[in-house]
């Protein structure tokens, strides 16, 4: 599975020792950013999950992409 690669790239950046980010984009709403992030990813792109729905809803859309913080 894709959360599979993302665990398997996380370790091989851990093991090389440099800093390096690992962004997810495509697919990140706000059930899947979660577990990308429980997976190794520390940057997601999350374009169609943050618009859904118009202005009004920028700032909820928002929130439930950070765990509803």
């Amino acid at each position: 599975s894709q959360l599979d690669k993302i665990a398997r790239i996380r370790s091989m950046i851990t093991r090389s020792g440099r800093t390096i980010h690992l962004e997810v984009d495509g697919g990140v709403n706000a059930e899947t950013a979660r577990m990308c992030v429980e997976a190794g990813a520390d940057v997601l792109v999350a374009g169609s999950a943050t618009f859904k729905g118009g202005p009004d809803h920028y700032a909820a859309n928002i929130a439930a992409l950070k765990g509803g913080r």
